[in-house]
């Protein structure tokens, strides 16, 4: 297995537990203060985490377009959680991660028209049938 398949595989199970957890955590206040708490715990293990594995030489290498894509990666992300959390405080967790996920679609499209990815028969039928389960699922 690529190690690369082995990182995804563990994203996708934290990312299971973050939004039961963070649900739990919106308990009596809202989902922008909620969120604003979160972030802050994510900056702080995202900086220590840098601080061990990456090396100091590393900073030389950062350029204004790195900083520029990164930074519009950021807000997007940013945008991203701020309607996650007020989604997942008002309605079920499984069905906004669902939801969620259908950001493969939008994923698969964008990098096809930006980085010219192909969108292969296997892609594009397991996004069919992504798009299938969402609906059913998003149908109650």
């Amino acid at each position: 297995m690529k190690p690369w398949i082995l990182y995804a595989v563990v994203s996708m199970v934290f990312a299971g537990f973050t939004s039961v957890i963070a649900k739990i955590g919106l308990s009596g206040i809202s989902s922008e203060l909620g969120l604003a708490v979160r972030t802050c715990f994510v900056f702080v293990f995202v900086l220590a985490f840098a601080m061990v594995v990456v090396p100091g030489s590393q900073l030389s290498t950062l350029s204004r377009a790195n900083y520029f894509w990164l930074g519009l990666s950021g807000v997007t992300t940013a945008v991203s959680w701020v309607f996650y959390y007020k989604a997942i405080k008002e309605g079920e967790v499984s069905t906004v991660a669902l939801i969620d996920k259908g950001s493969i679609i939008v994923a698969v499209l964008l990098a096809a028209l930006i980085l010219k990815e192909q969108i292969t028969l296997r892609t594009l039928t397991g996004g069919i049938l992504m798009v299938v389960g969402l609906l059913i699922i998003a149908r109650k």
